[in-house]
């Protein structure tokens, strides 16, 4: 073959294959999409006391 030794190039496939496999979780981890924490577009606003507060204002005559 290339001369090396059976087990150095097992051992260099199975390092090879763990270095891969690592790679891929930390792939597959950076593409899980993370949870919201604050309600997208408006509903983040309307949600804020001072928001409450101008409304219950308008209301007053």
């Amino acid at each position: 073959m290339d001369g090396e030794p059976r087990g150095q190039r097992l051992r260099s496939f199975l390092l090879g294959g763990l270095v891969g496999a690592s790679a891929v979780l930390a792939a597959a981890r950076r593409r899980r999409p993370r949870a919201r924490q604050t309600p997208p577009g408006l509903a983040a606003f309307e949600d804020a006391p001072c928001f409450r507060e101008t409304l219950d204002r308008e209301k007053r005559p």
